[in-house]
């Protein structure tokens, strides 16, 4: 297909960008001096492909991300309260484990038994034992609002697929955080949770891109066609921040 159709296809379709927040300062709850060039770079990026909406965790690091970009674009936000990363339960500490939380155990646990879990029995992994209850509450806060979420923009969950309502051009961007957006894209691409959390890792300031592909007239299906993206800070002659990698970094 030549580039030019492949570009009006993608005009056509609905596409979300998933942003976790630039290089955070934890401490103070914003972003630090790293970050606010992440974010500017971020802005220049979306000043040139263009966004229709923007949506923003209520937290201070994703809030001050966002800023440059609805600043560039003059465009206005909506706080989704959902999209904190603070769903207490994807943090619990875990025994044993360095006190690390669930999204960041490390992969030589989550993945050491067989079969493999499918994303209908992964919560019953034996890991999760002693939070199991309270992880599949906030697991399930985080579907129940992305489904709410979807189905304003025409898209309703039936299974595995969206059925389309109506169909929506519209370029999404939502500024987020690294735990919740590993969840909400696992759920989205139907993809066991654990198993997700412990293969993909994504950059502070990164861009994640999911298209609604509508191969017929009544379903929509979500395809990742880029996982964080980090060409802004290459363009920018920026580096990619390693923060939330645990292992092997100097």
């Amino acid at each position: 297909m030549p580039v030019q159709a492949e570009e009006a296809l993608m005009e056509d379709i609905m596409q979300l960008f998933i942003i976790r927040h630039a290089d955070p300062d934890y401490r103070n709850n914003t972003i630090t001096q790293a970050g606010h060039k992440e974010a500017a770079a971020l802005a220049e990026r979306f000043s040139k492909e263009g966004l229709d909406r923007i949506y923003c965790s209520p937290l201070g690091r994703a809030i001050d991300t966002m800023r440059y970009t609805a600043d560039r674009l003059g465009l206005p936000h909506t706080v989704l309260d959902w999209t904190r990363e603070q769903h207490p339960e994807l943090f619990l500490p875990m025994e044993g484990h360095n006190d690390k939380a669930l999204f960041q155990l490390p992969g030589e646990i989550l993945r050491a038994e067989r079969p493999l879990p499918t994303y209908e029995n992964w919560h019953e992994m034996p890991v999760f034992d002693p939070v199991r209850d309270q992880m599949l509450g906030s697991v399930e806060t985080i579907v129940r609002e992305s489904d709410s979420f979807l189905a304003s923009f025409g898209f309703e969950r039936a299974g595995v697929r969206y059925k389309l309502n109506r169909s929506n051009p519209e370029r999404i961007a939502i500024f987020c955080h690294a735990g919740l957006a590993l969840t909400w894209i696992a759920h989205l691409l139907e993809i066991p949770i654990p198993l997700f959390w412990s293969g993909f890792w994504i950059a502070p300031s990164s861009v994640t891109t999911i298209l609604f592909e509508e191969r017929s007239a009544n379903w929509a299906v979500p395809r990742c066609v880029g996982l964080g993206d980090t060409g802004h800070l290459t363009a920018a002659g920026l580096p990619r921040s390693t923060r939330g990698l645990e292992a092997n970094i100097r």
